[in-house]
This record gives C-alpha cells, sequence and structure tokens, in this order.
C-alpha cells in the first residue's frame, strides 16, 4: 500500500486534498506543509518500535504502526492514531486502494463511534468528526479484498493507545562500548597529529564517514556519519590511551554539520534540522526531535545540507548546495541559511552558491564559507560573505540576469586545484590557542587532508559607494597531510587543540573513508606567514619566526586568470612568471618586502620560497592567492 506525494490529512478548513506547497521552477511543489496545516515534532523511539508525533492545524497527533502476527507471505499491517482534542473534522488519506494493479484492503479495528472508512478518489478515507476528547483510532491494511480482512481483524487484538508509548524509553539497540585507542603523533614539527581511531570494525558494519562534530565536556565529543549516525566518544582528555565509542542515533538523512547548544546534539539533516533526546540518560536516543524543519528537498543528489554554527544571539547558520548541472527549482538551492534561536524561522543570508561546504560565522555578522569548482565556479573559492550577496553561480536560485564578472561579489581568493583541490569549512583559532595563530583564520580542505592559514587583507571598494573587501591568500601548515578529506574541525576549550573530522566520497585526494583527529601546536617554531599585505610593486609577508638577514633566499611568483563560465571549471589563463626584482628583510628577520616585476591585480597567483630562517633551518612553502587592488 502506498500514498502518493502530497498531505494525506486534508486542510481541516476547506477539506481540500490539494497540495498548498509552493511550487519549484519545475512547477513542483516542494518543502514542508504550512505550519498552520501540519508541522511534523519528533520520531520517538519506543521499546523496539516507533512513534511519529505531528500538529495537524495545532491538533497534536502521535501515530504508530504495527507488523500483525499471521501468514509473512500475507501480512497485515496496522496504523493506529492518537488525534489530540480537535474542534474541526479531519479526514486522513490512509492508504491508496490500488497500487501498480494490486488491491489494497482497510478496515477499522475495534469500535469508533462516529468515525467513519470509506473508499473516495482512490483512497481509503478515515473521518475522525470533531472531538473535546482525544480519539484513538486503527486502520489495518492487507492486499486482497475486504471481506477477507474483515474476517481477519475481529482477531486482531485491540490497539494500543499511541499516546501511552510516547515518553517511554527506546531499547537500547547499540549498548556495546567500543573500545579503540588514541595513537599519539610525534612532536618534532611545528604541529602534531594524534589519530583517534575510530571503530570502523563494528556489529552493525557502519560505514564511519564523519561530517561534523561538537564537544559535550572536556572529555567527549558528539561525531555524525554521512550514512546517518550520530556517536559519543569520550576519553579525549587523556593525552594517549583508550577511546570509548557508542553508536547513540541513526536513520538521519545525510548529517554533516553537529552543534551542541545547552548540552543538546543538534544535527544538520538534508531534510531538518534534528534535536537528539536521551530520555532515561542511558545514552541512546530515544527521541528524534525537529528543531527545524523548513528544509526544501529536491530528489537531485548534490544538494547536500552542510555544517551548523551559531551567532551570539543564538541563530543557527549552514549551508545549502544547489544542483550539480542545472538550475535551482527552489530557494534554497545555493545558499547560507539562518534559522531563528527558537527554529521557528528560516531566512536565506545569502545566495550563488555552488556546494558550499559549512560556514564560519564571524562576530562582525559577516560569514566565511568556501565554494567548489564548477559550473560558473571557475576555480574553488574562498567567500567573505555579506547578507544578500550573490556568490557568482548562475545555476544558483536568484533573480541575477548579469552573468558578467562584475555582477557577482567576488571572492577572497581563488584556489587552484593543484594547491587545495576542494576546501572544506572554514573556523577561526581562540585567542587562548597555538600562538603565534592565536586569532588567525584557517581553512580545513577535504580535497588535501590538510589544514590551510587564511592570510585576509582589507581593500577598498571596487566601485564608490560599495563595501570594504577582502583579498588575501592561503598558505598550508607545515605538517603532513590527513590521510582523509577533513570536513570539519573545533577547537576543544579544555586543551586548546584542533579536533578535525572527514571522510571520502568523491573528488579528493585523500582516500581513507574517514578519519578523526587531534592537531596539537608544539614548542617548535611554525616559521610561517602569518600576515600578507599587496603593496604598490608587490608583496610584504610577515612570519612568526625571524629569517636570516643576510641571506635573501629563493622567491618565485607566477600569476594567472580564470575564464567563468557555464562550463565546467576553467583553464589557467595567460599563466606567466614574473621576476623578483628585490628581496627586503626587516631588521628582525621577519617581515619580507618583495618588488615584483610588472606585478598587477590578478585572479589567481603562487608566492613560493625557499630561504634559511635566522636558527639555519630551511623553510620552503607557497601561498596561493587572489588580488584585487594594490598599494591601498
Amino acid at each position: 500500500a502506498a500514498t502518493p506525494t502530497g498531505p494525506a490529512w486534508a486542510d481541516p478548513a476547506t477539506g481540500s486534498f490539494a497540495d498548498p506547497r509552493p511550487l519549484g521552477r519545475d512547477g513542483k511543489p516542494y518543502g514542508p506543509l504550512p505550519a498552520g496545516q501540519g508541522r511534523f515534532r519528533a520520531l520517538h523511539h519506543v521499546g523496539d518500535g516507533v512513534v511519529l508525533e505531528y500538529e495537524v492545524d495545532g491538533t497534536r497527533v502521535l501515530e504508530t504502526a504495527r507488523l500483525e502476527s499471521g501468514d509473512p507471505a500475507d501480512p497485515v499491517v496496522t496504523r493506529i492514531w492518537h488525534v489530540g482534542p480537535h474542534d474541526r473534522e479531519f479526514q486522513i488519506r490512509v492508504a491508496a486502494s490500488e497500487t501498480a494493479g494490486a488491491r489494497t484492503s482497510a478496515a477499522i479495528v475495534g469500535s469508533t463511534p462516529g468515525i467513519v472508512l470509506a473508499a473516495r478518489d482512490g483512497f481509503h478515507l478515515l473521518t475522525v468528526p470533531a472531538s473535546p476528547e482525544p480519539r484513538v483510532v486503527a486502520v489495518a491494511l492487507a492486499a486482497g479484498d475486504a471481506p477477507a480482512l474483515a474476517e481477519r481483524v475481529k482477531n486482531l487484538p485491540a490497539p494500543v493507545d499511541p499516546a501511552t508509548l510516547a515518553g517511554r524509553p527506546a531499547r537500547d539497540q547499540w549498548g556495546t562500548v567500543l573500545r579503540t585507542v588514541a595513537a599519539r603523533g610525534v612532536d618534532t614539527g611545528p604541529f602534531a597529529t594524534d589519530v583517534l581511531t575510530p571503530p570502523t570494525v563494528n556489529p552493525w558494519n557502519a560505514q564511519l564517514r564523519f561530517g561534523g562534530l561538537d564537544f559535550l565536556s572536556t572529555d567527549a565529543a558528539a561525531i555524525c556519519t554521512w550514512d546517518g549516525d550520530v556517536w559519543t566518544v569520550s576519553g579525549l582528555a587523556a593525552a594517549d590511551g583508550g577511546l570509548s565509542w557508542r553508536r547513540i542515533a541513526t536513520g538521519m538523512f545525510q548529517p554533516l554539520g553537529v552543534k551542541v547548544i545547552g548540552g543538546a546534539i543538534h544535527v544538520t539533516c538534508r531534510d531538518r534540522i534534528v534535536v537528539l533526546r536521551d530520555i532515561d540518560g542511558d545514552g541512546c536516543t530515544d527521541r528524534y526531535d525537529t528543531f527545524n524543519g523548513d528544509h526544501q528537498v529536491t530528489e537531485h543528489f548534490h544538494e547536500f545540507a552542510m555544517g551548523l554554527e551559531t551567532d551570539a544571539a543564538g541563530n543557527l547558520y549552514y549551508a545549502k548546495s544547489a544542483r550539480h548541472a542545472l538550475p535551482a527549482v527552489v530557494p534554497h538551492h545555493g545558499t547560507l541559511l539562518k534559522v531563528s534561536r527558537d527554529g521557528r524561522t528560516t531566512e536565506i543570508v545569502a545566495n550563488g552558491f555552488r556546494a558550499a561546504n559549512g560556514v564560519c560565522v564571524e562576530p562582525d555578522g559577516t560569514f566565511f564559507v568556501t565554494d567548489q569548482e564548477g559550473h560558473w565556479n571557475p576555480k574553488n573559492r574562498i567567500n567573505h560573505v555579506r547578507p544578500g550577496g550573490f556568490y557568482g553561480n548562475m545555476y544558483g536560485y536568484h533573480d541575477v540576469t548579469d552573468a558578467g564578472d562584475e555582477a557577482m561579489d567576488p571572492p577572497m581568493a581563488w584556489i587552484t586545484n593543484a594547491f587545495d583541490r576542494s576546501p572544506a569549512e572554514l573556523l577561526r583559532v581562540p585567542q587562548t590557542a597555538w600562538p603565534p595563530l592565536s586569532g588567525k583564520l584557517l581553512e580545513i580542505s577535504y580535497g588535501e587532508g590538510r589544514v590551510h592559514l587564511v592570510l585576509p587583507e582589507p581593500v577598498p571598494p571596487a566601485r564608490e559607494g560599495g563595501l570594504p573587501r577582502l583579498q588575501g591568500g592561503l598558505v598550508a601548515l607545515p605538517m603532513p597531510d590527513l590521510p582523509t578529506g577533513v570536513m570539519r574541525g573545533r577547537f576543544s576549550p579544555a586543551d586548546g587543540h584542533l579536533y578535525t573530522c572527514g571522510l571520502f566520497a568523491w573528488a579528493g585526494n585523500k582516500t581513507l573513508p574517514g578519519g578523526f583527529f587531534r592537531i596539537r601546536r608544539t614548542q617548535v617554531p611554525a616559521r610561517m606567514p602569518v600576515a600578507l599585505t599587496a603593496t604598490a610593486q608587490g608583496l610584504r609577508l610577515e612570519f612568526s619566526d625571524p629569517l636570516d638577514t643576510a641571506a635573501a633566499g629563493r622567491w618565485t611568483y607566477k600569476s594567472w586568470g580564470l575564464r567563468r563560465s557555464k562550463d565546467y571549471g576553467s583553464p589557467h589563463v595567460r599563466e606567466r612568471g614574473h621576476e623578483i626584482n628585490s628581496v627586503e628583510v626587516s631588521s628582525d628577520g621577519r617581515v619580507i618586502t618583495l618588488e615584483i616585476a610588472d606585478f598587477s591585480p590578478s585572479w589567481c597567483y603562487e608566492l613560493g620560497w625557499d630561504v634559511p630562517a635566522a636558527d639555519g633551518q630551511v623553510v620552503r612553502g607557497r601561498i596561493h592567492g587572489t588580488l584585487h587592488a594594490l598599494g591601498h
């Protein structure tokens, strides 16, 4: 038995089953029902069963289903509703009377005065009259003819009121605590990586492709998987030793963001933001609450909902991808979204994104959002986002008709594939962590399994009356790459270390299916750039540690353009090398000023160096970035 997509409860005000949802640009309805007509509230795990909780016309409804005993080849399924007090008649399409040529029969179980089940318009239609008291009704469904089902229904047990089930705890389906180890990395470089081993071999053959994490305490974190799970891991407070993992929730729709708010785990899924509730304190999720269900979901594979962050006022933010190689059909395609702190409303902050992998919320009301190379994105983008901005994807949902480059908000930096094949989320280093990078901005790379320091520089508006912009570049932290694509990162307030997690799906250079890591700042000097400025003649870099003031070393610079179009990506356009006319090292060895031949604004550039540090160590690295303006 099945029902087609659309409202299964008639609008109580009109009795109509017409779909009231807004139409996408393909003419199909998408998104949730209007909140006044229907709102999905929660999924309760009750023992081994499930109870759905939703509202219709403001009335609380609880629904469950059970498979009745009998011939497995000829099953009877019973749907059971608890309908709260209501002052309007409700009509419910229980099931289609015929599906793919097979007839479905339906019959009410037990005595339900005033409630009527009838066939109408190809459906089994249940009518529940207005009632000042809750009503409980059950309908049995089976293949075949109605008389046969009517006989079978006589022997079915009385339905259990779902209201007596909701609130009961679930059976702990995953009570097993799985033990792994934290393998401490060597401290010979500026940054050390500890491998927080996940239980890749587990009783459920669950894939551990991690897409989000946050801390539950100084010792524990919650971490979600792209495949629909949330796990907790404890033992993080120890430098090394044992870790304890528990699977606490499953069945969610591609979760790719986690935020712990007031002790409750919030999860970004493609269809909603879910809050996990443990009623009896056994560590297992008993109820999956809908914090916000405004998401507009189509069948397209590419429209991930990624990241979850909050601002100082408690509002939540996540990024929603657009369709791949196809025009958007719903307003959420290719957007940064803001959800009010109470979960009741969603608004579009900015649009024109293609596949924005998470969000970094800044105190000044701006954001950093990455985006991926593709159609209308000639290369990967590091975007400094302002509310109302348009970030270039003509296939996104917006009213921009001018495909010219001047009509979009340019990125802070275009990043070519050889440097970072696929950027993920950005985050700030806390002021108390990781000197000399305290307060700096990091980008974590899905494509390379790498962490980059972001070097932004404010520049004047592109036109009179416009807003200030950022330009800048990225430089990799001096540490080995991680073996999987890194998606999310959080600094622990307890130890000041960066915890990162990630996965591999496609289009990445690091192919371990998933991983969880702790990155520690050691006592070894970082010997890397921490600030970048474009002068009229070249670039000025500030290093974390002094270079040799008597040796200029070897510096290289090249630049190129890009061609933005509906084609996928862009080749490097007019790539060329530039002579380094002069290298000036400050007296303290920390500031390097380069004069570069034919220096001019450029969509992309690479600066490379191979120079001696003051302590005799050789320092090598490169910056990739963008120049919008010079010498301001």
